[in-house]
């Protein structure tokens, strides 16, 4: 899994499926957490996403009130989320 950032923008290539990516993208979004009120996410071609994952984006939502708009490239992963209602949370939108 590969991470860049450019402004707002978290772009994610690659699949989410190990603890370190779940550190780097926590990480990430630490540090942008700081000066942003709104982040979009950008999961280019992963066709899954850890429960660590789905639970940080969610506290980000829930706790500490950052807007996600989450861009997914691949259509698996899309219908994952909307099996787990996290669309209308993380503002699921197709890449």
């Amino acid at each position: 899994m590969e991470i860049s950032t450019s402004s707002n923008t978290v772009t994610i290539e690659g699949n989410i499926k190990s603890v370190s990516d779940f550190q780097d993208i926590k990480t990430t979004f630490d540090s942008l957490k700081k000066n942003n009120t709104s982040i979009i996410v950008k999961v280019v071609d992963s066709i899954s996403i850890t429960s660590s994952v789905i639970g940080y984006l969610n506290k980000l939502v829930h706790k500490d009130k950052i807007n996600i708009q989450l861009k997914v490239g691949n259509e698996q992963l899309i219908l994952l989320l909307k099996d787990l209602n996290l669309v209308g949370i993380l503002n699921v939108t197709k890449a």
